[in-house]
């Protein structure tokens, strides 16, 4: 019973979330994706700018992301935000993480080690009140 009702849940609460960004104008941004590892972070890769803890064997399920430095100055560290135009990784993701300061306008998923990268132009970025 409790599963059938955990969907519902989720679609009420998208839906909640796409009729407050209705209205917002969004920034339009590169987004990418990453993985906690050495190579692609520091030398924590576990450990998000923000002191936020990954949990290794599911890191996707925290659905972070990581904001270049210019778009940090808008939207601050535990802030969600709602991204379109990204195919089934568009969603509601929490600001965890920062990118190197070579980024501008562009936004970094972080994924799972195995998971595919992938990227997206002229993706829509949207801060969510709630």
């Amino acid at each position: 019973m409790v599963l059938t009702l955990l969907p519902m849940r989720i679609s009420m609460l998208e839906r909640a979330i796409e009729k407050e960004i209705k209205d917002i104008e969004p920034d339009i941004v590169s987004v990418t994706t990453y993985s906690p590892t050495i190579e692609e972070c520091d030398s924590t890769p576990l450990i998000t700018a923000s002191g936020f803890k990954i949990n290794p064997a599911n890191p996707k399920r925290h659905r972070i992301i990581a904001v270049s430095r210019d778009l940090k100055r808008k939207y601050k560290f535990g802030k969600k935000v709602r991204i379109t135009g990204i195919g089934k990784l568009s969603g509601t993701y929490t600001i965890r993480d920062v990118m190197n300061k070579r980024y501008k306008n562009k936004v970094d998923i972080l994924i799972g080690e195995g998971d595919k990268p992938t990227s997206f132009k002229n993706a829509k970025l949207y801060a969510v009140v709630k």
